[in-house]
């Protein structure tokens, strides 16, 4: 996949980079944001109700999957039991021919800070900036101050989960889908676990290794397959369909799109890791982006840190 032309686009994608590595530091080999993760592999069988929304391939068959959970920060090492660590994310692959996939990126908290990327790096740079703990006068209370759906984004609550397996995902940015009958609809992903959401404070959370969260996945898939509902919210007549910030309400119809379920560890995770690179914008029939100013942006930002990413990896 080649680069976007758009030279400011660009510039924009390595500011991003450059402001998480000067927050976390430079880990070559890791991602800039959700460094540390694990990866797991199964099948994702999709609804008869998926082909009533989007004429998309993999919503028309069984296909294999392979799933990467992950931690936030750029620290490959940051301790699961963290707060720092939240909000988790997953990353979905689904492959349906050889070298021909479409990817579903997530995170475990609904919603984004702020609506444009020119926005994210002022908040990261507020946050590089402040102290968290006495942000009383920081650029940091500043910004939130300016930008009520930051502060709201901060102020949701961010509990552990006591596995990946039960969490709930969301997807950030609003996509278009088409069906074979030409209708479409806008909808934002959501990946809900079938074993429910469970999560961990106080002693319960302190007592737990600092890997407890990858150690747990690997072990549970090896017994049990790991069942998720993949689903879709679907926006209505007058819904802002372009802005992450922006909820909708909890009115809205969820359409069921599938099964995804999760049976082994990848091989190799780290090294998979360090090749893969998924793709925000989905780039197959029956599915588009929204105009969300994030999606283009996000899809630089993978692009540029996974290029470096598997040069660490030839080096």
């Amino acid at each position: 996949m080649p680069l976007p032309s758009d030279e400011k686009l660009i510039a924009l994608s390595n500011d991003l980079i450059a402001q998480f590595n000067a927050i976390f530091g430079q880990y070559p080999g890791f991602r800039p944001a959700h460094a540390k993760g694990v990866m797991v592999k199964g099948t994702f069988t999709p609804t008869a109700e998926a082909a009533t929304l989007s004429k998309a391939p993999h919503f028309a068959r069984p296909l294999p999957v392979v799933v990467r959970f992950s931690n936030s920060t750029g620290l490959p090492l940051i301790p699961d039991n963290d707060p720092n660590a939240n909000p988790r994310g997953m990353a979905v692959r689904f492959y349906m021919a050889e070298r021909v996939h479409t990817d579903i990126v997530s995170h475990s908290t609904d919603g984004f800070p702020t609506h444009t990327g020119a926005e994210f790096l002022e908040f990261l740079k507020a946050l590089a900036s402040s102290d968290p703990k006495n942000l009383a006068g920081s650029p940091l209370e500043a910004f939130l101050g300016a930008h009520p759906e930051a502060l709201a984004f901060v102020q949701t609550p961010k509990p552990a989960p006591s596995s990946y397996a039960r969490e709930t995902y969301f997807g950030v940015t609003a996509m278009k889908f088409t069906n074979a009958e030409g209708v479409s609809r806008f909808g934002r992903y959501r990946i809900l676990p079938e074993a429910g959401n469970d999560f961990l404070e106080g002693d319960d959370l302190a007592a737990k290794p600092a890997d407890y969260l990858v150690g747990e996945i690997v072990e549970r898939v090896g017994k049990e397959p790991v069942k998720f509902r993949l689903a879709v919210q679907l926006a209505e007549e007058g819904d802002v369909v372009d802005n992450a910030t922006v909820h909708w309400p909890d009115s809205r119809t969820v359409l069921t799109l599938g099964t995804i379920e999760l049976t082994a560890p990848v091989e190799d995770s780290a090294a998979e890791q360090q090749h893969i690179i998924f793709d925000p914008i989905p780039r197959v029939e029956g599915i588009d982006p929204s105009d969300d100013p994030l999606l283009e942006l996000r899809a630089a930002i993978y692009l540029i840190s996974g290029r470096r990413r598997r040069a660490a990896e030839n080096k």
